[in-house]
Protein backbone atom coordinates (compact mmCIF):
# COMPACT_ATOMS: atom_id res chain seq x y z
CA UNK A 1 0.00 0.00 0.00
CA UNK A 2 1.44 3.34 -1.07
CA UNK A 3 2.10 5.78 1.75
CA UNK A 4 0.03 8.96 1.56
CA UNK A 5 2.07 12.02 0.62
CA UNK A 6 2.23 14.73 3.29
CA UNK A 7 3.65 18.22 2.92
CA UNK A 8 4.69 20.68 5.62
CA UNK A 9 5.37 24.38 5.09
CA UNK A 10 7.97 25.83 7.46
CA UNK A 11 8.45 29.59 7.52
CA UNK A 12 11.99 30.74 8.22
CA UNK A 13 13.22 27.27 7.36
CA UNK A 14 16.62 28.21 5.97
CA UNK A 15 18.50 28.47 9.28
CA UNK A 16 18.38 27.97 13.05
CA UNK A 17 15.34 26.31 14.54
CA UNK A 18 13.45 26.41 11.25
CA UNK A 19 16.17 24.46 9.48
CA UNK A 20 16.15 21.81 12.19
CA UNK A 21 12.35 21.62 12.06
CA UNK A 22 12.47 21.10 8.29
CA UNK A 23 15.06 18.32 8.60
CA UNK A 24 13.20 16.55 11.39
CA UNK A 25 9.95 16.73 9.42
CA UNK A 26 11.75 15.20 6.46
CA UNK A 27 12.95 12.36 8.68
CA UNK A 28 9.29 11.67 9.44
CA UNK A 29 8.66 11.21 5.73
CA UNK A 30 7.17 14.60 4.91
CA UNK A 31 8.06 16.70 1.90
CA UNK A 32 8.92 20.29 2.76
CA UNK A 33 8.22 23.80 1.56
CA UNK A 34 10.51 26.21 3.35
CA UNK A 35 10.59 29.97 3.19
CA UNK A 36 13.53 32.30 3.44
CA UNK A 37 13.61 36.06 3.73
CA UNK A 38 16.87 36.99 1.98
CA UNK A 39 19.41 34.16 1.99
CA UNK A 40 18.51 31.92 -0.94
CA UNK A 41 21.84 30.07 -0.80
CA UNK A 42 21.21 28.83 2.74
CA UNK A 43 17.75 27.72 1.68
CA UNK A 44 19.25 25.74 -1.20
CA UNK A 45 21.65 24.07 1.24
CA UNK A 46 18.72 22.95 3.38
CA UNK A 47 17.01 21.54 0.29
CA UNK A 48 20.11 19.44 -0.41
CA UNK A 49 20.09 18.16 3.18
CA UNK A 50 16.42 17.22 2.86
CA UNK A 51 17.05 15.43 -0.42
CA UNK A 52 19.84 13.44 1.25
CA UNK A 53 17.17 12.24 3.68
CA UNK A 54 15.13 10.92 0.76
CA UNK A 55 12.48 13.64 0.70
CA UNK A 56 11.84 16.56 -1.62
CA UNK A 57 11.74 20.26 -0.83
CA UNK A 58 10.92 23.62 -2.37
CA UNK A 59 12.24 27.00 -1.16
CA UNK A 60 10.15 30.13 -1.72
CA UNK A 61 11.02 33.70 -0.71
CA UNK A 62 8.70 35.29 1.85
CA UNK A 63 8.81 38.43 3.95
CA UNK A 64 6.28 37.88 6.75
CA UNK A 65 5.93 41.65 7.17
CA UNK A 66 4.78 42.07 3.57
CA UNK A 67 1.16 41.19 4.26
CA UNK A 68 0.00 42.17 0.78
CA UNK A 69 2.24 39.48 -0.73
CA UNK A 70 0.58 36.54 1.02
CA UNK A 71 -2.00 35.86 -1.69
CA UNK A 72 0.70 35.78 -4.38
CA UNK A 73 2.91 33.66 -2.11
CA UNK A 74 0.25 30.99 -1.70
CA UNK A 75 -0.50 31.05 -5.43
CA UNK A 76 3.19 30.27 -5.90
CA UNK A 77 3.03 27.51 -3.30
CA UNK A 78 0.01 25.98 -5.02
CA UNK A 79 1.63 26.07 -8.46
CA UNK A 80 4.91 24.70 -7.10
CA UNK A 81 3.44 21.69 -5.35
CA UNK A 82 1.15 20.98 -8.29
CA UNK A 83 4.17 20.93 -10.57
CA UNK A 84 6.46 18.95 -8.25
CA UNK A 85 4.03 16.63 -6.46
CA UNK A 86 0.85 16.65 -8.52
CA UNK A 87 -1.28 17.94 -5.64
CA UNK A 88 -2.53 21.37 -4.67
CA UNK A 89 -2.79 21.30 -0.88
CA UNK A 90 -0.47 21.09 2.11
CA UNK A 91 -0.99 19.29 5.40
CA UNK A 92 0.92 21.29 8.01
CA UNK A 93 1.89 24.90 8.54
CA UNK A 94 4.74 25.69 10.93
CA UNK A 95 4.86 29.40 11.79
CA UNK A 96 8.51 29.67 12.78
CA UNK A 97 9.78 32.87 11.10
CA UNK A 98 10.62 35.61 13.57
CA UNK A 99 13.18 37.89 15.14
CA UNK A 100 14.19 38.77 18.68
CA UNK A 101 14.66 42.26 20.10
CA UNK A 102 16.14 42.69 23.56
CA UNK A 103 15.39 46.07 25.11
CA UNK A 104 14.34 47.18 28.62
CA UNK A 105 10.64 47.98 28.98
CA UNK A 106 11.39 51.63 29.77
CA UNK A 107 13.49 52.02 26.62
CA UNK A 108 11.60 49.94 24.06
CA UNK A 109 10.77 52.20 21.13
CA UNK A 110 7.53 52.39 19.19
CA UNK A 111 9.41 51.20 16.11
CA UNK A 112 10.71 48.12 17.97
CA UNK A 113 7.23 47.38 19.28
CA UNK A 114 5.69 47.71 15.82
CA UNK A 115 8.36 45.49 14.27
CA UNK A 116 7.77 42.72 16.78
CA UNK A 117 4.01 43.05 16.42
CA UNK A 118 4.16 42.86 12.64
CA UNK A 119 6.54 39.91 12.48
CA UNK A 120 5.61 37.88 15.54
CA UNK A 121 1.86 38.36 15.67
CA UNK A 122 0.21 40.12 12.73
CA UNK A 123 2.29 38.27 10.15
CA UNK A 124 1.51 34.90 11.75
CA UNK A 125 -2.18 35.75 12.08
CA UNK A 126 -2.66 36.88 8.48
CA UNK A 127 -0.36 34.27 6.92
CA UNK A 128 -2.30 31.47 8.62
CA UNK A 129 -5.57 32.98 7.46
CA UNK A 130 -4.25 32.97 3.90
CA UNK A 131 -3.02 29.38 4.27
CA UNK A 132 -6.45 28.01 5.13
CA UNK A 133 -7.44 27.71 1.49
CA UNK A 134 -4.62 25.26 0.74
CA UNK A 135 -4.46 23.50 4.13
CA UNK A 136 -6.01 20.05 4.04
CA UNK A 137 -8.82 19.16 6.42
CA UNK A 138 -7.31 16.97 9.11
CA UNK A 139 -4.04 18.87 8.91
CA UNK A 140 -2.32 20.94 11.54
CA UNK A 141 -0.78 24.24 12.57
CA UNK A 142 2.26 24.60 14.82
CA UNK A 143 2.96 28.05 16.20
CA UNK A 144 6.12 29.07 18.03
CA UNK A 145 6.12 30.89 21.35
CA UNK A 146 8.79 31.12 24.06
CA UNK A 147 9.48 30.09 27.63
CA UNK A 148 9.51 33.83 28.34
CA UNK A 149 5.70 33.82 28.51
CA UNK A 150 5.99 31.72 31.68
CA UNK A 151 9.04 33.32 33.32
CA UNK A 152 10.40 36.83 32.97
CA UNK A 153 13.94 37.86 32.06
CA UNK A 154 14.94 41.49 31.65
CA UNK A 155 14.64 42.98 28.19
CA UNK A 156 11.97 40.80 26.62
CA UNK A 157 8.71 42.55 27.56
CA UNK A 158 7.66 43.30 23.97
CA UNK A 159 8.83 40.00 22.48
CA UNK A 160 7.20 37.88 25.18
CA UNK A 161 3.98 39.88 25.01
CA UNK A 162 3.63 39.12 21.31
CA UNK A 163 4.26 35.46 22.00
CA UNK A 164 1.59 35.46 24.72
CA UNK A 165 -0.79 36.68 22.02
CA UNK A 166 0.30 33.77 19.81
CA UNK A 167 -0.51 31.32 22.61
CA UNK A 168 -4.02 32.75 22.90
CA UNK A 169 -4.43 32.72 19.12
CA UNK A 170 -3.48 29.04 19.05
CA UNK A 171 -6.43 28.14 21.27
CA UNK A 172 -8.83 30.10 19.11
CA UNK A 173 -7.49 28.45 15.97
CA UNK A 174 -8.00 25.03 17.52
CA UNK A 175 -11.53 25.95 18.54
CA UNK A 176 -12.65 27.51 15.29
CA UNK A 177 -10.87 25.14 12.89
CA UNK A 178 -11.97 22.04 14.77
CA UNK A 179 -14.87 21.51 12.39
CA UNK A 180 -12.27 20.93 9.68
CA UNK A 181 -10.34 18.59 12.02
CA UNK A 182 -7.36 20.96 11.84
CA UNK A 183 -5.29 20.90 15.04
CA UNK A 184 -3.37 23.91 16.32
CA UNK A 185 -0.66 23.70 18.95
CA UNK A 186 2.14 25.97 20.12
CA UNK A 187 5.64 25.06 21.23
CA UNK A 188 7.53 27.27 23.67
CA UNK A 189 11.30 26.79 23.41
CA UNK A 190 13.59 27.84 26.21
CA UNK A 191 16.88 29.57 25.45
CA UNK A 192 18.54 28.00 22.39
CA UNK A 193 22.05 28.36 20.96
CA UNK A 194 21.38 29.88 17.52
CA UNK A 195 22.08 33.20 15.78
CA UNK A 196 18.64 34.40 16.94
CA UNK A 197 18.79 37.80 18.63
CA UNK A 198 22.35 38.30 17.41
CA UNK A 199 23.50 34.95 18.81
CA UNK A 200 23.51 36.25 22.40
CA UNK A 201 22.60 32.92 24.03
CA UNK A 202 25.22 31.08 22.00
CA UNK A 203 28.03 33.63 22.10
CA UNK A 204 27.69 35.36 25.47
CA UNK A 205 29.40 32.98 27.89
CA UNK A 206 28.01 34.74 30.96
CA UNK A 207 24.45 34.49 29.66
CA UNK A 208 24.96 30.90 28.54
CA UNK A 209 26.26 29.87 31.98
CA UNK A 210 23.42 31.68 33.75
CA UNK A 211 20.78 29.91 31.65
CA UNK A 212 22.45 26.51 32.08
CA UNK A 213 22.58 26.99 35.85
CA UNK A 214 18.84 27.72 35.89
CA UNK A 215 17.87 24.76 33.72
CA UNK A 216 17.09 21.42 35.35
CA UNK A 217 18.99 19.44 32.70
CA UNK A 218 22.05 21.64 33.21
CA UNK A 219 22.65 23.10 29.77
CA UNK A 220 21.32 25.53 27.19
CA UNK A 221 19.08 24.14 24.47
CA UNK A 222 20.25 23.26 20.96
CA UNK A 223 18.25 23.44 17.72
CA UNK A 224 17.83 19.67 17.53
CA UNK A 225 16.12 19.72 20.92
CA UNK A 226 13.22 21.52 19.23
CA UNK A 227 12.73 20.26 15.69
CA UNK A 228 11.79 16.72 16.68
CA UNK A 229 8.95 18.02 18.85
CA UNK A 230 7.53 20.00 15.94
CA UNK A 231 7.89 16.95 13.70
CA UNK A 232 6.00 14.82 16.22
CA UNK A 233 3.12 17.31 16.24
CA UNK A 234 2.93 16.95 12.45
CA UNK A 235 2.23 13.22 12.55
CA UNK A 236 -0.74 11.00 13.31
CA UNK A 237 0.98 10.07 16.58
CA UNK A 238 -0.14 13.51 17.81
CA UNK A 239 -3.66 13.27 16.40
CA UNK A 240 -5.33 13.92 19.78
CA UNK A 241 -3.09 16.79 20.85
CA UNK A 242 -4.85 20.07 20.21
CA UNK A 243 -4.86 23.62 21.63
CA UNK A 244 -1.81 22.82 23.77
CA UNK A 245 1.23 24.86 24.78
CA UNK A 246 4.21 22.50 24.90
CA UNK A 247 7.25 24.00 26.55
CA UNK A 248 10.54 22.60 25.28
CA UNK A 249 13.07 24.12 27.65
CA UNK A 250 14.81 21.30 29.53
CA UNK A 251 13.16 22.60 32.70
CA UNK A 252 14.35 26.21 32.53
CA UNK A 253 13.47 28.42 35.51
CA UNK A 254 11.42 25.85 37.41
Amino acid sequence: MKKEMKIALVTGGSRGLGKNMALELAKKGLHIILTYNSNEEKAKDVIKDIEHLGQQAIAIQLNVMDFQSFEVFFDTVKKSIKSKFGIDKIDYLVNNAGIGINAPFAKTTEEQLDTLYNIQFKGTYLLTQSALSILNDGGGIVNVSTGLTRFALNGFSAYASMKSAIETLTKYQAKELGERKIRSNVIAPGAIETDFGGGAVRDNKKMNSFIASNTALGRVGLPDDIGSVVAFLCTDDAKWINAQRIEVSGGQMI
